[in-house]
């Protein structure tokens, strides 16, 4: 005759503690956005020279103040890859989505490292310059491989929350990939263009947005 084996305290505690660091480790989903977005914004109120329609948010690494934005990019790209192994462990984002926003937090370490070029007006007085720097270039890099997979987490979530029969979540998954990757291909073919600058910020507040609704749905 089989006994049977009943969890004892010490496993129940255990998997008490280790539900509460994953809800920990969502939170930072719901607090990276907003708290990029916010500092972006403070900068725009506190630098001289920076137009969100003409310059996107990644030249504010250049500069006295650099620091604040490259900070940003630090502090945004931990809460990332937090966040990345808090979907992981819930076993509900399957494997490539977390893996796929894991690899967006890297980029945004990424872009602390490689900083973008100076553009026309930012910092104030700068001219526009006849060719890209190495560092323009991977930052540039970085951003493509980000985003891309940012988006391509949007749609691999997206299609598995559809089969599992959550159309509506999934639906918000797939719509904001889309808007993310749409915003990245306008920013790049514009040629600095105002549309094409807002486009790209529709599409990293789409982005951050459905990482913090992700999260708190997740964290249920």
């Amino acid at each position: 005759m089989t006994a049977i084996t009943l969890p004892t305290a010490p496993a129940a505690e255990t998997a008490v503690a280790y539900d509460r660091s994953t809800r920990r480790l969502l939170a930072a989903g719901v607090v990276a956005g907003p708290l990029y977005v916010a500092t972006v914004v403070g900068q725009y109120f506190l630098r001289g020279g920076y137009d969100p329609t003409r310059h996107a948010a990644s030249v504010l690494a250049n500069g006295d103040y650099g620091w604040v934005q490259i900070a940003n990019f630090v502090v945004a790209s931990v809460l990332t890859v937090a966040v990345a192994i808090g979907l992981r462990r819930t076993g509900r984002a399957g494997v490539w989505a977390p893996r796929l926003v894991g690899a967006y937090g890297v980029s945004l370490l990424a872009a602390a490292v490689f900083l973008a070029d100076p553009v026309e007006g930012f910092p104030p007085g700068t001219e526009a310059a006849a060719e890209l720097s190495w560092h323009g270039v991977a930052h540039l890099a970085a951003g493509t491989a980000g985003f891309g997979c940012l988006a391509a987490a949007c749609f691999v979530l997206g299609r598995r929350l559809r089969r599992s029969g959550d159309r509506g979540a999934g639906a918000y998954a797939v719509a904001s990939g889309a808007v993310i990757l749409g915003g990245f291909l306008a920013v790049s073919g514009s040629a600095g263009a105002a549309w094409g600058v807002l486009a790209f910020t529709a599409g990293i507040l789409a982005g951050w947005t459905w990482l913090a609704v992700t999260c708190a749905r997740a964290a249920r």
